[in-house]
This record gives C-alpha cells, sequence and structure tokens, in this order.
C-alpha cells in the first residue's frame, strides 16, 4: 500500500487533506510545514510549503492523484508515491477499512 508525498501551498494544504479523507481517497494525512528551495523557470524559488503524507491504498492511488491534480494551485505539484516493504498489519488492515 502506499503513502503519497505532496507538496501544497500552506493555505491550500487543509482544503486537498480534508478533501482527499471525505471522499475516502486516503485514511489518514499528515501535514507538515516546510520550506522549499526549487528552480522554476530558470530561478531559484523560495516558499513556505506543507507537506502531505496521504495513507491511501493501491486502488485508491489513481483517483487519489487525480482529485489532488484538480484541487493544487500549482501547475506542476508535487506527487511522489512511496510504496511500503512493510507496515504493521494492524495499521495496514485499518487503513484497508476507511479507504474506498
Amino acid at each position: 500500500m502506499p503513502t503519497v508525498y505532496l507538496t501544497s501551498p500552506p493555505d491550500a494544504a487543509a482544503e486537498i487533506a480534508e478533501t482527499v479523507l471525505e471522499e475516502r481517497l486516503a485514511a489518514c494525512v499528515n501535514r507538515l510545514p516546510s520550506e522549499s528551495i526549487y528552480r522554476w523557470e530558470g530561478k531559484i524559488q523560495r516558499k513556505e510549503e506543507a507537506i502531505l503524507l496521504a495513507k491511501t491504498t493501491d486502488d485508491a492511488y489513481d483517483d487519489l492523484v487525480s482529485r489532488v491534480q484538480e484541487l493544487h494551485p500549482h501547475e506542476v505539484p508535487c506527487i511522489e508515491r512511496f510504496d511500503e516493504d512493510h507496515v504493521l498489519e494492524s495499521f495496514a488492515t485499518w487503513r484497508a477499512e476507511n479507504v474506498d
């Protein structure tokens, strides 16, 4: 089962997290403040962002990505998938029960 790593402007992060939870595309979303430094259009940018870690399932992954793309204000949102080799069985069961 995957964990999806997302970054978002802080003012959009709550809506993204709450929407994917309400629509049962994720069982849990952790939100962390961060500063991102990146290259965009040939210039170094420095922005405050929120990191979102969305716990989802293989079946819901594509729908979660599509929904985040609809909600995200950036032209090129950061959406990365991390597949877990090992996860506590009780957590995996809970996650599966809370994602449609």
